[in-house]
């Protein structure tokens, strides 16, 4: 069980995340108390996806190679079009994003952020949530998907869009709370 004003919370993301979904998880979970870092590829600053423009830039605190698991309690993977689809391509973001899954704690993907967890062969057997234009992709990865704000499975959240950020965040909090989760293999 770990307090959430004593967790270490991680956000990656690169260029072209959705711009609520990276800022809203951070602002809230560090109002509630959480040590929230921001992990991007080179370590620089990255921006964000503003819906139908490019956003503002957000300040990077770490390289993605750097981050540790073991330096953290739970992992967060914004969403949008573009930050997704670059980061289940790169080597060290997957090995981070399967380090945290195989940990058992908590894993938090939004929007289109469960790419990610498709390329983890992490859906498999699993309820899980997302846009609505990647349902078929968690659907062949062997997902079950359900049309809910948010949905949880063995300590990995997944929610559709930023309407869900408010039930997204609680649902992180909450996860955190409980600590880690067994989370066997998914058939």
């Amino acid at each position: 069980m770990t307090d959430i004003q004593k967790s270490r919370i991680l956000i990656v993301a690169t260029n072209g995340f959705e711009q609520s979904e990276l800022e809203v998880p951070r602002d809230e979970l560090r109002k509630a108390g959480a040590n929230v870092k921001v992990a991007s590829l080179d370590g620089k600053d990255i921006r964000g996806w503003d819906q139908k423009d490019w956003g503002r830039a957000v300040p990077a605190d770490m390289k993605i190679a750097d981050a540790r698991m073991d330096d953290f309690d739970a992992l967060v993977l914004p969403g949008g079009q573009i930050n997704p689809d670059i980061l289940r391509a790169d080597k060290q973001t997957m090995e981070l994003v399967r380090a945290f899954l195989s940990s058992g704690k908590t894993v938090a993907a939004i929007c289109h952020g469960p790419w990610l967890l498709v390329e983890a062969d992490a859906v498999r057997g699993r309820n899980v949530t997302s846009f609505n234009s990647i349902r078929k992709d968690l659907e062949n990865a062997g997902g079950t998907w359900v049309d809910k704000e948010v949905v949880t499975d063995a300590g990995i959240i997944t929610s559709r869009s930023p309407q869900d950020l408010p039930a997204f965040v609680a649902k992180i909090i909450e996860e955190i709370r409980e600590g880690k989760h067994d989370r066997r293999k998914a058939a």
